[in-house]
C-alpha cells in the first residue's frame, strides 16, 4: 500500500470516529491549489495533527490558521459546494510537499453516507 493510499484509509476511519475533518485557512480564504493537469483541489485532514504537521512543515502553508469543521457541516455543504466550483478534495495530504489523493467530492462523500 502506497502512502497516500494509508492516509486516504486513515481519512475513511478516522473521519466518523472524529465526528469533525480539519482544512486550514489564512486570511486570503482556504487554499485551493491547482495541479500540473489544471485541477484544483482544497485539502482536508482527518485530524487536527496532521493538519497542524503540514503547516508547521510545508513553506506555502506556513502561517495558516487551522479550521475545524463538523462533519455534518461538511457533508451537507462544503462537499456540494467543491463539486459544483469542480474542486477536488485533498485527503489527508502529507509530508514537505503536502502530496495525497485529490478525488471527486461525491466519492468521498460516498464513504460517509452511512453516518447519522
Amino acid at each position: 500500500m502506497s502512502l497516500s493510499a494509508a492516509h486516504t484509509a486513515a481519512f475513511r476511519r478516522e473521519v466518523p470516529l472524529e465526528g469533525r475533518v480539519w482544512s486550514i485557512r489564512d486570511s486570503r480564504g482556504y487554499p485551493a491549489p491547482q495541479g500540473a493537469d489544471g485541477t484544483r483541489a482544497m485539502p482536508f485532514w482527518s485530524k487536527q495533527s496532521r493538519a497542524k504537521r503540514v503547516v508547521s512543515t510545508v513553506g506555502a502553508f506556513q502561517g495558516f490558521d487551522v479550521v475545524e469543521i463538523p462533519v455534518s457541516d461538511w457533508l451537507d455543504s462544503w462537499l456540494p459546494g467543491l463539486r459544483r466550483d469542480d474542486v477536488l478534495v485533498g485527503v489527508n495530504w502529507a509530508g514537505t510537499r503536502a502530496t495525497g489523493y485529490d478525488l471527486m467530492p461525491a466519492q468521498v462523500a460516498a464513504w460517509f453516507e452511512e453516518l447519522p
